[in-house]
């Protein structure tokens, strides 16, 4: 093998390495964008999520307050009263 020969060859080596190398680096590049994609969705769906567990508490909240407030329980005792009376007229 001659002198000109070994030089072409270390090129061609050099130089199929570096396209192998950088098609290796491309591939990673191309799973990392597609991983972010499906992270992505994957955040959307949980913010959403989120702020629908976010009403409900709202909703049990208010619900838990309305029931034990003083116009509620003011309420529920003149309701009272008023289905006593009620059975005292039937009677």
């Amino acid at each position: 093998m001659s002198f000109w020969t070994a030089i072409v060859a270390i090129v061609a080596i050099a130089t199929i390495a570096a396209v192998m190398r950088e098609r290796y680096r491309a591939m990673g590049r191309i799973e990392r964008g597609r991983q972010q994609e499906s992270e992505d969705r994957i955040s959307a769906a949980e913010k959403r999520e989120v702020e629908e567990l976010r009403e409900r508490i709202k909703v049990l909240e208010r619900i838990a307050t309305d029931n034990n407030s003083l116009d509620a329980r003011q309420t529920k005792q003149i309701a009272a009263e008023i289905e006593e009376l009620r059975d005292k007229q039937s009677d």
